[in-house]
This record gives C-alpha cells, structure tokens and sequence, in this order.
C-alpha cells in the first residue's frame, strides 16, 4: 500500500494539500492551481487515493469535492507521516496554499538558524483565518508560531510608504513559502 501512495510526487503534493487542510475540501481545479499541476494528473492522483480510501469525495451540483478521510484507520497515522517527512516549511506551504494565501515568508531568526523553535511568518492576502491550523503545526513540530497578517492592498500601500516595521522585515533574511514579495 505504501508503494502505492508514495509512488508519484503529484500523490504527495496532494496528501500534503489534503492532509495539512483537513477541514477543508477542495476540487480537482482548485487543487490543481493551488499547486501549479495539470488537472489531469491531480484527477488521476484523486481518484487512486479515494480507491484506497484515504480521501472520500463529495459531489455538489456539477464539482466533485475532495478532502482527506477522517475515518480511514489509518488517517492519524498518515497525517503524522505527511507532516513529519515534509518538515515545517512544507506543511506552512500546504496550509497557505489552501488557504488561498496570495504571498508568504518566513522572516526572523528561524530563517537564518533552523534550530530557533519561533518561527516567525509574514502572511499576505489569505481568505481564511490560520489559527486552528498553525495550532496544529505547533504542537505537532513543538514550536512557536507567530504571523502578521494583511490584506494584499495594505501590504503594497505599507510597503510603499516605507513603514518602518515593513522595512526592517523586508531588509532581514526570508525563506519565502507562497508568491512573491
């Protein structure tokens, strides 16, 4: 089974996707713009997960939804997985992009030294609140998660004005995650 599911980097991408959004549900083109991929090779990845059961679909009017399956037995034990062989930046990069997150970065001195446990992050643009899902990176990687969040116009209206706190995130060392800045 575990050749199956690790047999094709679209396969882990979309784990990751669904794995780290459990809540959420997404479709097969929304999937495949989230993370820059043919639809068909996310529909063929969807459907050989939902065949063994680790994610479950629902149809409404003519989309197909897609989400992780809560009641698979091994749903725990495969999320665990997911987010601990991807590491922290690559489950912040799942979580954003499902979140529709425009831009985002890791600033601060986790990005300069890796074994600092407070990770700072820059968030621009996101359709939906984090909280509950950085709660579950924290506790999962023992660190400390702490953002700032803004809207798309505010960051170009600060970043423009030369705002001071902006400026001095934007002169530091940043590891970005989603988009450009």
């Amino acid at each position: 089974m575990l050749k199956k599911l690790f047999s094709s980097s679209i396969r882990v991408e979309v784990l990751s996707l669904l794995m780290n959004n459990p809540g959420d549900r997404f479709y097969v083109r929304e999937i495949a713009k989230l993370l820059q991929k043919n639809p068909s090779g996310i529909k063929r990845e969807l459907d050989n997960l939902e065949q063994a059961g680790i994610i479950s679909s629902e149809r409404v009017a003519n989309l197909k939804y897609f989400n992780a399956n809560k009641k698979s037995p091994i749903y725990a034990d495969l999320r665990r997985l997911v987010l601990t062989s991807l590491g922290i930046t690559a489950s912040l990069k799942a979580v954003l992009r499902g979140a529709g997150t425009k831009s985002a970065f890791i600033y601060g001195p986790y990005a300069s030294d890796k074994s600092v446990d407070t990770i700072d992050l820059m968030v621009i643009g996101t359709k939906n609140q984090l909280v509950d899902e950085f709660r579950d990176l924290e506790k999962h990687f023992s660190c400390t998660l702490t953002w700032i969040e803004m809207e798309e116009r505010e960051y170009r209206a600060r970043r423009r004005e030369r705002e001071p706190q902006l400026s001095h995130i934007l002169s530091e060392k940043r590891i970005p995650l989603i988009g450009r800045v």
